[in-house]
């Protein structure tokens, strides 16, 4: 029997959209603030490694490889011959490679050559990672920055409001409000102290690591060109500045998922102790104000140790260049970025909006009226507590990271 034409043109709709569609967020809520780890970033980066390398090399020659670096442009890449040519070199560059050479011929004939010279694809790929690393860190921590100022407010004009501190789900001591914001806040600068002592290293080790064809000064060269570190050596196998920069942004998702979910507590029907600017409704119960940001917030935090763990464990690797291990390192390590840059986000936006709610915050504390005393130590310790968080953030937050 056939088909009707309508179950044929939904079928036929389902299979152009598996065919060529791409990833659009559809289950990454908060995909739209990580435009810096996107594929169009990657790609981007790419040739900004691919551009550097060459007048890296022509300043050391003296060639003049201006009009070949300008026709480097993601517009003039055929991004369905690069997806090809991905799926049968299992490596982005030398598809990329191929096109760029051709691109160089048709602008400068006999060119061509001088495109990647003495390059492997893993210097290419890992360089443009870190590019990538380096741009979306920049954007995470300015973000780190606005909520941890949202928080010095918070912080300070709470410093004062007595409540009821809380251990392992139960109520412990008398404290203030001041003091949770100082202890969010202390996350967020432990957060930008651990990107701000990132090193970005430039790859460019050759065919298997020794530098053979380009030599330390093209290396070095490179670096500066593209605003990188020049590690003074080649770290294909040697993964240790990849693991530092995955591991320092899992500190984002880390102290950004305990503050969500801290807010995310405090902000449940029968605590409403903090009140959220911005909620998100439901489904199947109009009444409800659901915590959005700091649910995905939490999601976030729970996300990234699968992923380190993944970035760690290709690490222990092998030969000059390894089979599969750093191909599993890719995609984990761009989502940790793009987590990182999601939450930073998140948590500036929610936390510029958030308030307290001062009689939900009586009504918990009237709940333990033994664990009520003199308020004077209490307010005095929270000033002590709150101004030290205050001044530990304002001593990085005008800091250029680099």
């Amino acid at each position: 029997m056939k088909p009707s034409s309508s179950i044929s043109m939904r079928r036929a709709m389902t299979e152009e959209r598996d065919a060529g569609w791409s990833d659009w967020g559809l289950l990454e809520p908060l995909a739209a603030s990580a435009g810096a780890t996107s594929d169009d970033a990657v790609l981007a980066a790419l040739l900004d490694v691919e551009r550097a390398l060459l007048w890296a090399d022509g300043d050391l020659t003296g060639r003049d490889i201006d009009i070949v670096a300008g026709a480097f442009r993601p517009e003039a890449i055929d991004r369905d011959a690069l997806l090809d040519g991905l799926r049968t070199g299992g490596v982005p560059v030398i598809p990329l490679v191929s096109q760029l050479r051709a691109i160089a011929e048709s602008v400068a004939p006999g060119s061509g050559p001088s495109v990647h010279a003495g390059a492997t694809s893993q210097d290419v790929l890992d360089s443009a990672l870190v590019l990538v690393a380096s741009r979306a860190i920049r954007v995470a921590r300015d973000r780190l920055i606005d909520a941890g100022a949202a928080l010095v407010a918070l912080a300070e004009n709470e410093a004062r409001t007595i409540a009821i501190a809380r251990t392992l789900g139960q109520h412990a001591a008398q404290s203030t409000v001041g003091v949770v914001a100082a202890g969010w806040l202390d996350g967020v600068t432990s957060a930008v102290e651990e990107v701000d002592a990132l090193s970005f290293p430039v790859q460019l080790g050759g065919a298997v690591g020794t530098g053979e064809g380009v030599g330390p000064d093209v290396r070095a060269a490179l670096a500066a060109g593209l605003g990188l570190d020049d590690p003074g050596r080649s770290w294909h196998t040697e993964r240790s500045p990849i693991l530092r920069i995955a591991a320092s942004v899992a500190v984002i998702t880390a102290v950004l998922g305990r503050l969500g979910r801290d807010v995310g507590f405090l902000a449940r029907t029968e605590i409403g102790e903090v009140v959220l600017g911005t909620t998100g409704g439901s489904s199947a119960m109009p009444h409800k104000r659901n915590p959005v940001d700091a649910v995905l917030l939490t999601a976030n935090g729970l996300r990234a140790p699968g992923l380190l763990a993944t970035v760690h464990t290709a690490a222990v690797s092998q030969d000059a260049r390894p089979a599969g291990e750093w191909h599993a390192e890719w995609a984990a390590f761009r989502a940790l970025l793009r987590i990182a840059v999601e939450s930073s986000d998140a948590a500036a936006t929610m936390l510029s909006a958030l308030t307290i709610d001062h009689d939900a915050v009586q009504r918990s504390r009237a709940i333990s009226p033994e664990l009520q005393h003199d308020e004077t130590a209490t307010i005095a310790a929270s000033q002590r507590v709150v101004g030290a968080a205050v001044r530990r953030f304002a001593s990085l937050s005008t800091k250029d990271p680099r």
